[in-house]
């Protein structure tokens, strides 16, 4: 799935995610109006998505949809959690599930059955909410990895590990020093290699790869060069105060090895001054076009 992304993100030389973290407040005040209960809500936030990706299909390579912003609205959420997966798949769309998951061997499987596989009722097997991509928690070592590498390797999809994440406080565990000398996310980006080593697709890079958050460029830097085979999932540009510039360094040879992703930037950009008399759905589509041509002005062509 990686290669799949990989080429998308050449033929529309933008290495832009955009981010379905949508939560019912981001709406404008028309689709807000009426919606008293978690159906309307969760109706309304479909509408919304729906537009959104209509808009934005034809120049971006992937979504990620974060499961939190669905989960707060209870099971009406979850259903639109699942119509935004499928309708962004019947668009074209690589579909990141941003759910964090990571559990025990076994609740580790039925996590991965739910995002990556399928589940077994009777003698059916059934999608519950199919994605291409899932990002999972790793720091509870190889028996909550396993079941997740086992189904890409099985359903051909791919998975980004938690490794130096894009959040302030990040430094308070995943900088820590250990014996050895390495910082704490330098040996799960170690971990992460050696998981994905025998996955890797025709541009080189693994179907296991790490989240790494464009607000830490020194350490981004630094697993660019330990982890020449993994592909990175950048959050923080934009809203979180990453720029272009600071990211820059997470990408490698002919300009490849990451998407970037911008969640209130894209998805409220009609809010912003900037784009001024348009639509959320028009907003949305300049504001990735405008952050394209931002991250080509400092990455450069992508692909050979």
């Amino acid at each position: 799935m990686i290669d799949k992304l990989i080429k998308k993100i050449i033929e529309l030389q933008n290495p832009t995610c955009v981010g379905l973290d949508t939560d019912f407040s981001y709406l404008p005040d028309e689709m807000k109006e009426g919606a008293n209960n978690f159906k309307k809500v969760a109706s309304a936030i479909c509408e919304f998505n729906k537009n959104i990706i209509d808009a934005i299909c034809d120049i971006v390579p992937s979504v990620k949809v974060q499961v939190a912003y669905y989960e707060q609205y209870g099971a009406e959420g979850l259903k639109a959690f699942k119509y935004t997966l499928d309708y962004a798949h019947k668009k074209g769309l690589i579909v990141i599930a941003d759910c964090k998951r990571n559990d025990i061997g076994s609740t580790a499987s039925c996590y991965s059955n739910a995002y990556l596989g399928k589940t077994q009722i009777g003698e059916k097997n059934v999608k519950a909410f199919p994605a291409d991509m899932l990002t999972v928690n790793g720091y509870l070592g190889y028996d909550g990895i396993k079941p997740f590498v086992n189904d890409i390797k099985a359903y051909k999809k791919s998975i980004f590990v938690l490794v130096k994440t894009s959040n302030p406080s990040s430094g308070e565990f995943q900088n820590l020093k250990l014996e050895d000398g390495k910082y704490v996310y330098e040996h799960m980006g170690d971990l992460v290699a050696e998981w994905g080593k025998d996955t890797k697709g025709k541009y080189g890079y693994s179907e296991v790869g790490a989240v790494v958050g464009a607000t830490h460029p020194e350490e981004a830097e630094r697993l660019r060069k330990q982890l020449s085979h993994t592909f990175f999932l950048i959050p923080g540009y934009g809203a979180q105060g990453g720029s272009a510039e600071m990211l820059k360094v997470c990408f490698g040879k002919y300009g490849l090895g990451g998407v970037v992703n911008s969640s209130r930037g894209i998805i409220c950009a009609y809010k912003d001054a900037r784009y001024k008399g348009l639509n959320y759905a028009e907003a949305a589509r300049q504001a990735c076009i405008d952050m394209q041509k931002d991250l080509s002005s400092v990455i450069g062509k992508m692909g050979k």
